[in-house]
């Protein structure tokens, strides 16, 4: 049967199952010689500009379990609000990282820089933001979130995306919390009275 265009379904290539860790992080998985580091560790070369900051937080299940097993990618801007590849942007920050929670406690942990504004389609600025993406046993399909950053209250207060939220009430659900030291706590809950809101893209 032919799919129709207008109405793509994910393919293969586009999920994730339980061996997502030896395809995406063998090092992580103790299988060495695929990569000399895994891909996604390192966010920032040696002189980024900006501040640097420390994004960490656990994936919880609806009874606050953490998932250990799950994997964690971000896209960000830099701290001008340019991404990579666009006319401008920092050449020390490479916009992207990949994390595996620690299998202990389920922690996971980015060290990147705090990006700028950006712009959407149309031109209207967005308030300062990293992209999430989270997969673990169950989550086969990708599921795409956003931290803002708590103390940007007024930029937040603007930003297109979060006006949209029909339910305003959840809007802190997306907010990384600073912890006073460049570090900010974002917990990603996947079911309960706090769960995080999830975007559909």
């Amino acid at each position: 049967m032919v799919q129709k265009l207008e109405n793509l379904k994910e393919s293969p290539s586009q999920t994730a199952g339980p061996y997502v860790h030896i395809g995406l992080t063998p090092n992580f998985s103790g299988i060495t010689g695929v990569y000399e580091a895994d891909l996604g560790t390192d966010m920032l070369g040696d002189a980024p500009k900006g501040d640097r900051i420390t994004v960490k937080g656990r994936v919880l299940d609806g009874t606050g379990t953490p998932l250990r097993d799950a994997l964690l990618e971000i896209w960000q801007a830099d701290a001008s609000g340019i991404y990579p590849g666009q006319d401008g942007a920092d050449p020390d920050v490479y916009g992207w990282g990949r994390c595996p929670p620690d299998m202990d406690d389920g922690t996971f942990r980015f060290d990147t820089v705090k990006p700028g504004a950006v712009r959407n389609r149309d031109g209207t600025p967005m308030a300062p933001h990293i992209t999430f993406w989270i997969v673990a046993r169950g989550i086969n399909l990708g599921l795409h979130t956003r931290m803002y950053f708590a103390d940007e209250a007024e930029a937040n207060a603007a930003d297109p995306v979060l006006k949209r939220i029909e339910h305003q009430v959840r809007v802190p659900t997306l907010m990384g919390q600073p912890q006073g030291d460049g570090t900010y706590l974002f917990n990603i809950l996947l079911q309960g009275p706090d769960e995080t809101i999830f975007f559909d893209i």
